[in-house]
């Protein structure tokens, strides 16, 4: 049957409803091309996923190299089919993407204005094998055979023009309650889903149309559960929400006048890299080199060296205990105190992680012709003086570094970052606290929520359907631009991050979500288009799931069933 709506608070949005006026029409148009693509991408999943997925894969690892300092919106998670790209042309009506399925930030008006041509998919061309740019009629001077590549998708209007531009003249539909999926609609298609003995004993489930708020359907959808790393959004939305996009961490370099001691200051960046290739993160090398040759200006070649990580407070350890998925939690660190070369997922970790980036700093102003001493801890005073500073990107490229790896050290970082931000004591409880105290500022449905930690981790953390689903809405309304990369920081099925290799029977490129595993816990939660053309916001949580590889493909399953369907 028909669920009242999730937030009653905001039942009142003539703004959405210009909205909707303004781009039905393009949705309408764009579902009638997606559907039958959308079919035919089930009826060939498994083989075309695969070649999909391989010709996707090296377009956005060129991409992903123009490095995250470039701001957020130059993270690309384009599909690689044209039906897949047409998908995202539905998409662009409503959500922060343009044609390409790129990240367009709003808070970059000037591009968002733009209305860039189709995108060529990395297609070389046939003589130079350098890629090439279609024109806006979504044509390509390449051959039809290049890398066996289909055209570019054809150009769509850019967010900002979606969502605030006038409807063409005649063309506007008014909002009906028959344009959305209907309570029975959702009931009947995802009621034998989620009625999976896979899903375990407890489970959870809304969904949520996310131009107005309403929600469709619930199924337990109050109850508080575990959520796992779908904690993640919580923690996103309220760094987001205290610090700004904008916001960036410095770590610093500081010389103690009197002493000669040199203190390597923690601001908590925790994208901080030793690496040679900084990728465009804080490089602690930069750092050292430009330490370097302050300290030499100053006709000084040996100095104590000491670091400060007191911008933190409590244990540095998890409650989990130690753990390859999270180093020690400190201000100061490089690599996520890793041990290999990975930059993501389980690794092992450094003990300290703040003696370890400075031992590494050291060797660094070593290799620059500065002696130091073993690093020790220390608090740098007032009277200490600058040197050197690196900064992080912006909290829009952390935050969706994050979401997409499902990165636990980043999560910690945020939440303490949200303590410091907004004067609470900045350990775990305090994260928690913090995060809390900022989606209860928002007016989100905090009922039950609990929050122990800001990756999810701990199995104390409690989240509602309700909640996740209201998170997403509130990342997409047009009002709340500051929060779009808690939706564009959603890995994408069947291409990037916990999504890779999943979703390879039918709804890859189409839905974005956020995975969350534990022992005995299963969730999804996250976006997608269904048949037409609505952008719907779900949340799926099992606990008591015994098989985590069968309740994770139950949960896809659910989830590419609302891909597949307008349920009305």
């Amino acid at each position: 049957m028909f669920v009242p709506e999730l937030r009653p608070w905001r039942a009142a949005r003539p703004h959405v409803v210009r909205i909707g006026n303004a781009v039905r029409p393009r949705l309408a148009r764009a579902a009638r091309i997606v559907r039958p693509r959308l079919a035919h991408v089930a009826a060939t999943a498994k083989p075309q996923a695969a070649r999909l997925a391989r010709a996707a894969r090296p377009q956005l690892a060129r991409i992903t190299k123009a490095g995250p300092q470039a701001r957020s919106w130059q993270y690309t998670a384009g599909a690689a089919t044209a039906g897949l790209a047409l998908t995202a042309v539905v998409v662009s009506a409503v959500g922060p993407w343009d044609s390409s399925g790129q990240r367009t930030a709003e808070r970059d008006r000037a591009a968002a204005l733009q209305r860039p041509g189709g995108t060529d998919h990395g297609r070389p061309d046939d003589s130079s094998g350098r890629s090439d740019s279609s024109d806006a009629s979504g044509t390509s001077g390449t051959s039809d055979t290049a890398a066996g590549a289909p055209r570019p998708a054809p150009s769509a209007a850019s967010v900002l023009t979606a969502l605030g531009g006038a409807a063409q003249a005649g063309a506007a539909v008014k909002s009906a309650p028959g344009t959305l999926p209907s309570g029975a609609g959702l009931t009947g298609v995802l009621g034998p889903l989620l009625g999976d003995p896979a899903l375990g004993a407890q489970h959870a489930a809304a969904v949520v149309d996310v131009a107005t708020g309403k929600r469709l359907y619930g199924a337990g959808a109050g109850r508080a559960l575990t959520p796992a790393s779908t904690t993640k959004i919580a923690t996103a939305v309220a760094a987001l929400s205290a610090m700004g996009g904008e916001h960036r961490f410095t770590t610093r370099a500081v010389l103690e006048p009197d002493t000669r001691e040199l203190v390597l200051v923690g601001g908590g960046d925790p994208t901080l890299t030793a690496r040679a290739d900084a990728r465009g993160w804080a490089s602690l090398r930069t750092l050292a080199a430009s330490t370097a040759a302050a300290l030499k200006k100053r006709g000084l070649t040996r100095v104590t060296l000491s670091y400060d990580t007191t911008l933190y407070a409590g244990s540095r350890i998890h409650p989990i205990g130690v753990n390859p998925n999270l180093a020690p939690v400190t201000a100061l660190s490089a690599d996520e105190g890793r041990t290999d070369d990975s930059d993501s997922g389980p690794a092992a970790r450094v003990d300290d992680p703040a003696a370890d980036a400075t031992a590494t700093f050291g060797a660094l102003l070593e290799a620059a012709g500065v002696t130091t001493t073993s690093p020790g801890p220390s608090k740098a005073t007032t009277r200490a003086q600058s040197l050197a500073t690196v900064t992080s990107p912006p909290l829009t490229a952390l935050v969706e570094r994050m979401l997409t790896n499902s990165d636990n050290d980043i999560a910690e970082a945020l939440a303490r970052q949200t303590a410091v931000a907004t004067g609470v004591r900045a350990d775990f409880a305090g994260g928690g606290k913090a995060v809390h105290a900022q989606l209860k500022k928002l007016g989100l449905p905090m009922a039950g929520a609990r929050f122990k930690d800001g990756s999810g981790l701990d199995r104390q953390d409690r989240l509602t359907a309700n909640l996740l689903t209201a998170l997403l809405v509130e990342a997409g309304d047009p009002r709340r631009p500051d929060l779009r990369p808690v939706l564009t920081g959603l890995p994408v099925a069947g291409f990037t991050g916990t999504l890779t290799s999943r979703y390879t029977d039918g709804a890859a490129g189409v839905v974005r979500a956020k995975t969350g595993t534990l022992s005995g816990v299963n969730t999804l939660a996250g976006t997608v288009v269904d048949q037409d053309g609505r952008l719907l916001a779900f949340a799926l949580m099992a606990g008591g799931t015994t098989d985590p590889g069968a309740a994770q493909a139950a949960l896809d399953r659910a989830a590419t069933a609302l891909a597949g369907c307008g349920c009305r």
